[in-house]
């Protein structure tokens, strides 16, 4: 059985709902299977309430915690999170910079990992906040896999709509208020779907 491990942070639910996708689309690969989590929030309570975030993050509070050791025994890992001015969340971020241990062993060399985002507008860095991350993948080692253009949902013009080549991306608005759209689910699980594929064929080899 391909494991592929799924780790994300979302503030709104945005991320999570892309998550899903992704997990539905390495489900479709015969055994691979969909292992997802999310890194710990660092913003406290009075504050994610503050600006609206507290009730929205309570609809994927059943998502266990990711742990370090979570990729180390994935065959693939696939990274969400929302864009901060062009780059990962602090979460995010905090989650990954513990993983030296895991690059001192050279435990993630040679797996296949990807990366799909959030972003509050079509140009708000969704392809820097996917390139920048890809930076600490290559770091371990890891082979990037993207969206190729085998997904025609990359050349939807009729919509507005995320999706790139780097991975899978939504556009939540600046209040949050516009959800994933059926256009950018696809794009999801055909990233979901491909990482699993390659990570399926690594594994055979």
């Amino acid at each position: 059985m391909v494991k592929v491990q799924i780790v994300f942070y979302s503030m709104y639910g945005h991320v999570f709902k892309l998550a899903e996708a992704i997990a539905q689309g390495v489900c479709e690969v015969d055994n691979a299977q969909a292992i997802v989590s999310q890194v710990p929030e660092l913003i406290p309570p009075d504050k994610l309430e503050a600006i609206g975030a507290k009730d929205a993050r309570a609809s994927f509070a059943h998502i266990p915690t990711a742990t370090v050791e979570d990729l180390a025994d994935a065959d693939a890992v696939i990274f969400g999170t929302p864009t901060r001015f062009g780059n990962m969340a602090a979460q995010m971020r905090n989650f990954l910079d513990q993983t030296s241990g895991l690059w001192l062993k050279g435990a993630l060399i040679g797996k296949p990992g990807g990366v799909f985002v959030s972003t509050a507008s079509q140009h708000g860095g969704q392809e820097t906040t996917i390139q920048s991350f890809h930076t600490t993948l290559l770091h371990h080692g890891m082979i990037i896999v993207g969206v190729p253009y085998s997904a025609p949902e990359l050349l939807t013009m009729n919509e507005i709509s995320g999706g790139t080549p780097y991975g899978a991306t939504t556009i939540a608005d600046h209040d949050g208020n516009r959800q994933p759209s059926a256009n950018e689910l696809k794009i999801a699980r055909f990233q979901g779907h491909h990482v699993a594929e390659i990570a399926k064929k690594l594994c055979r080899s």
